[in-house]
C-alpha cells in the first residue's frame, strides 16, 4: 500500500467520504471486517498535515459517507410508515446524517490540533497508535449517550467474527473499536515508516493472535439443564399491524404458531406482537393462554403495550405460565416511541402518524424479567445496541432475551446490522441471547456470539432451538465500558504529554 503515503491532499475530498462509505461493507450483511480497518488507515492519512478546521471537514466527510450509506434506511420508516412525502423523508434523513457526522468532525478536529505537535516533538508514531484510537473511541462513546445516544455502526461491531472478538468479553464493543483503530494505526505505521515497520507488524500479529487465544477462554459456566425455545415470527406487515380490522388475524397468526409448539420450555412473541393494550386482551386472550401454557409446561413471553393506572403506557414484555412478570422498555426511540420537546412541536405531532408514539420509559432499576424458574435479561428492540444497559441484568440473568420489530425499515441493511449488534451483546456477557422479531431476523445466539439457529427475514414460522442457561460474569459485564474509555483518555493524555515540546496548532 505505498500509495497510502503518496496521496494528493486534493484526492482526500473524495477519499474521506469514500472511506466512510466503504466502512459500511465491514458491517453485516457483508461482513468484510478488514475493510473497516483499511478505510480508517486511509482516513488517517487524509487527516495528516491538516489544521484543526481542515481535519474537522475531512472527519465530517468520513462520517457523512459512513452514515449516509449505512443508515439511509431511516427514510423508509419516515416515508412509508410516518406518511412523510419522499422529499421530506429524504431531507430529514440527510439532516440526521449531517448532525451525526459532526461527531466524526470533532474527532478529526482533535486530531488536527494534536498531531502537528507530535510531529514537531519527534513522536509522529504516537499519532497513529495512540491519538487515532483514542479520539476514535471517545467520539463513538460520545455519540453513544449524548442526547439519548445513537450507538449504531460502532466500528467494534464489525469485529464480531474476527480474531479481535476474543477481547469482547473483556473490553466490550468500545474496546473492539479501540483495537480496530489501533490496528489501522499500526497498519499505517508499517506502510509509512520504514524504521517502524517490523515493530508495527509484530504488534499487529500479537494483537490479533491474543484475540484468537482469548476466544478459547470460558468466562461463564453452564447453569442447569438446557431447555427448548420456540420463537414466533409471524411476519406481519407494519402497514397492516395497527389497523383495527387486522387485530384478529394478527393474534391468530401468533396463536397458530404457538399451538404447534406448546410444551416447549419457552415460547417468545416479538415486540408489540399484540397491537392492543394488555388490559383490553387480558380476559379474552392472556388469561386462557396462560392457563394453557401452564398445563403444557411452557412459559410464554409476549410483546404488548401496557397501560398503568396513571394512564401512562409502556412498550412492554409480559411473561405468563407458571408465573407472571413484566418488563417495560427503558430506552425509547426519539421520534419513534416518543417525541422530544412535545410541547414545542405540538403542531407537528399529527404529521408523524406513527402508532404508539407517546410511550413512557420503563423503570431504570428493573432490567430483569422473571420467566418461570429463570431470570432473563430483557431488552426491547433498540435497547440491545446499548452495551452498558444490557449488562445491567448480570449476574442474575440466566440468559438474555430481545424482542424486536425491524419491519419499519423494510428490506434494507438495518435488520442485518441490528442482528450483528445482538450477537456482540451475547459475546460481551457470556450469555445465550434469544431474539424474536416480527419479520426477522429471529435467532438463538450462544454465549460466544455464534448463531445456533436462525429464521431468515420476511418468513413466517416458529424457530426452535436449545437454550443453555449460564452463570458467572465476564470482565465486561462487571465493569462495562470503563476500561476502554479509561484507556482512551489515558492515550489521549499521553499524546498531549508527548507533544508538549511542540506548540499545539
Amino acid at each position: 500500500m505505498p500509495f497510502l503515503t503518496r496521496l494528493s491532499p486534493r484526492w482526500c475530498w473524495l477519499l474521506a467520504p469514500a472511506a466512510g462509505a466503504a466502512t459500511v461493507l465491514a458491517f453485516a450483511p457483508f461482513g468484510w471486517y478488514p475493510l473497516g480497518i483499511l478505510a480508517l488507515a486511509l482516513w488517517y492519512q487524509c487527516l495528516r498535515g491538516r489544521s484543526g478546521r481542515g481535519a474537522f471537514v475531512h472527519g465530517w466527510l468520513y462520517g457523512a459517507g459512513l452514515l449516509g450509506v449505512g443508515v439511509a434506511w431511516i427514510r423508509i420508516s419516515l416515508n412509508e410508515f410516518a406518511s412523510l412525502p419522499a422529499i421530506a423523508a429524504n431531507g430529514m434523513m440527510l439532516l440526521f446524517v449531517a448532525a451525526m457526522a459532526l461527531y466524526y468532525g470533532l474527532a478529526g478536529w482533535l486530531m488536527g490540533r494534536v498531531q502537528p505537535a507530535l510531529q514537531r516533538a519527534g513522536h509522529d508514531w504516537a499519532g497513529a497508535v495512540l491519538l487515532l484510537p483514542a479520539v476514535w473511541v471517545l467520539g463513538e462513546w460520545l455519540r453513544s449517550w449524548f442526547l439519548t445516544g445513537f450507538p449504531w455502526l460502532l466500528l467494534g461491531n464489525t469485529q464480531v467474527d474476527s480474531p479481535l472478538a476474543g477481547w469482547a468479553p473483556i473490553l466490550g464493543v468500545h474496546g473492539l473499536s479501540l483495537l480496530a483503530a489501533l490496528s489501522a494505526g499500526l497498519l499505517w505505521l508499517a506502510v509509512a515508516e520504514r524504521r517502524a515497520r517490523v515493530a508495527a507488524l509484530i504488534a499487529l500479529l500479537l494483537l490479533w493472535t491474543s484475540g484468537g487465544l482469548l476466544r478459547m477462554i470460558e468466562w461463564t459456566q453452564p447453569a442447569g439443564q438446557p431447555f427448548t425455545a420456540a420463537l414466533v415470527q409471524a411476519n406481519i406487515a407494519p402497514s397492516l399491524k395497527w389497523q383495527p380490522d387486522a387485530l384478529e388475524p394478527t393474534l391468530e397468526a401468533h396463536l397458530e404458531l404457538t399451538r404447534e409448539h406448546l410444551g416447549a420450555g419457552l415460547i417468545v412473541w416479538p415486540e408489540t406482537a399484540i397491537p392492543s393494550f394488555l388490559h383490553e386482551v387480558r380476559r379474552p386472550l392472556i388469561d386462557p393462554l396462560s392457563e394453557r401454557a401452564r398445563a403444557e409446561g411452557s412459559e410464554i413471553v409476549i410483546g404488548v403495550p401496557i397501560m398503568e393506572n396513571d394512564r401512562r403506557y409502556y412498550n412492554g414484555l409480559l411473561s405468563i405460565g407458571t408465573s407472571e412478570d413484566s418488563y417495560y422498555k427503558r430506552h425509547l426511540v426519539p421520534f419513534g416511541e416518543y417525541l422530544p420537546l412535545r410541547g414545542l412541536i405540538g403542531p407537528l405531532v399529527d404529521w408523524f402518524e406513527v402508532p404508539m408514539s407517546s410511550f413512557s420509559p420503563g423503570h431504570a432499576e428493573k432490567p430483569l424479567l422473571r420467566v418461570g424458574d429463570h431470570f432473563a435479561g430483557a431488552s426491547i428492540c433498540y435497547e440491545d445496541v446499548f452495551p452498558d444497559q444490557v449488562r445491567q441484568a448480570l449476574p442474575e440473568a440466566d440468559y438474555l432475551i430481545n424482542v424486536s420489530n425491524d419491519a419499519w425499515f423494510g428490506d434494507s441493511l438495518a435488520p442485518a446490522q441490528h442482528f450483528e449488534f445482538a450477537r456482540l451483546r451475547a459475546l460481551e456477557n457470556g450469555r445465550y441471547l434469544v431474539r424474536a422479531t416480527n419479520t426477522g431476523i429471529s435467532a438463538i445466539i450462544d454465549q460466544k456470539g455464534r448463531v445456533n439457529v436462525e429464521l431468515p427475514a420476511f418468513e413466517r414460522g416458529a424457530l426452535v432451538g436449545e437454550v443453555q442457561p449460564f452463570s458467572g460474569q465476564t470482565p465486561f459485564s462487571r465493569i462495562g465500558s470503563l476500561l476502554p474509555i479509561g484507556l482512551s483518555l489515558s492515550m489521549l493524555l499521553a499524546t498531549l504529554v508527548l507533544g508538549r515540546r511542540g506548540r499545539v496548532a
